[in-house]
This record gives structure tokens, C-alpha cells and sequence, in this order.
């Protein structure tokens, strides 16, 4: 099963869930029971001015959800929102920031 979120889904994750912040990224996340452990990716021009910074930005948070979401618990949908401050960090970096923000919901 692929750890992407669908487009319809992500208006229902910023109306009904919560958002927890961290230090690269602000997590949106709803737990539900028809949920299935994915992730949408946002990442805004006014963070990246460059399309370039902005797609590496997407992968880099799609690739550190990917090698996270095992530990994640199955029943949340998540929405990823970057922030100015991931770029230049590495996939590592937002694994450990994704696992900091799920065990500040309690996901982890």
C-alpha cells in the first residue's frame, strides 16, 4: 500500500485534525479508524522560493515519512507542512523530527 496521501483527503485532515509543530515541519494530523498510515506533503513558495529547493523539500519529507511510518501507529492520516528551516537538512534529520512529533501526540 502506498504511504501517499490522496488530494481528497487532505482538506478532511486540516478540518478535523491537529496540528503539532516542530522545529522542520508542522504535522496535521487525524486519527480515524478508516485512516491507512499516509502522508500528503505541503511545502509553500513562500518558505521556497525555488522550485528546485521546493521539490527536494517534498521528497525529502515523503522519503523520511516512508522509512518512519512502520513505527507509526496505523490509524492516522498525516499532512506534512515544511518549513524554512529543512532546507539543507537530510532525510535523517526529518526522520527524527517525524518521530519526535508522533511521540508528542503519542503515535510512537
Amino acid at each position: 500500500m502506498s504511504t501517499r496521501l490522496p488530494g481528497t483527503k487532505y482538506k478532511n485532515v486540516f478540518d478535523r485534525g491537529r496540528s503539532f509543530r516542530g522545529r522542520l515541519l508542522v504535522a496535521w494530523i487525524l486519527r480515524s479508524p478508516d485512516a491507512g498510515r499516509q502522508a500528503g506533503v505541503v511545502v509553500s513558495k513562500k518558505s521556497f522560493h525555488d522550485a528546485v529547493d521546493r521539490n527536494r523539500a517534498k521528497r525529502i519529507l515523503r522519503e523520511g515519512f516512508r522509512l518512519v511510518a512502520p513505527e507509526l501507529a496505523p490509524d492516522a492520516d498525516w499532512v506534512l507542512v515544511g518549513r524554512a528551516t529543512l532546507a539543507g537538512k537530510r532525510t535523517a534529520d526529518v526522520m527524527g523530527e517525524l518521530r519526535y512529533v508522533a511521540r508528542k501526540c503519542g503515535l510512537c
